[in-house]
């Protein structure tokens, strides 16, 4: 009997959805279909599933993370904005004991102070910051072999 392909979750929160018009000088040109694109590319290369979400919603998040315990090996999470202040999404993460990667497009250590702290990065297993969509990809490799 084959085993079924690990799957992996990867949740965008707030505003990702306007990736590639939202403060190019920051975050590209390029969308948030072109981020799901590589993945989904990279993933084939890997042998995995991949899933995708994106809520502008901290209890959908919240909700995507708690149902993902059942039938996922690892959750990606760009939490955006929420990254700074969700104990809530923290502690859902806490919950599940899924591990959980944590992924910010931009150097969040070299941007407004406010960005410089993630109460949700303790609950972490990683946090990559600052790579671009290349982060998405090293994720999904740190999740494949730390996770399995």
């Amino acid at each position: 009997m084959s085993q079924a392909p690990a799957r992996i979750l990867v949740v965008n929160g707030p505003n990702l959805n306007l990736l590639g018009t939202r403060e190019p000088e920051v975050y590209g040109t390029r969308s948030l279909a072109d981020l799901e694109s590589d993945l989904r590319r990279r993933a084939a290369e890997l042998g995995c599933e991949i899933e995708f979400a994106q809520s502008n919603s901290e209890s959908e998040i919240i909700d995507l993370i708690q149902a993902a315990r059942e039938r996922v090996l690892a959750v990606i999470l760009n939490p955006g904005a929420l990254a700074h202040y969700s104990y809530a999404i923290a502690d859902a993460i806490r919950s599940t004991a899924l591990p959980v990667f944590e992924v910010h497009l931009s150097n969040i250590f070299a941007r407004e102070e406010f960005r410089q702290r993630s109460v949700v990065a303790p609950a972490a297993v990683a946090v990559i910051t600052g790579a671009g969509f290349i982060g998405y990809e090293l994720a999904l490799e740190a999740a494949l072999r730390l996770a399995r």
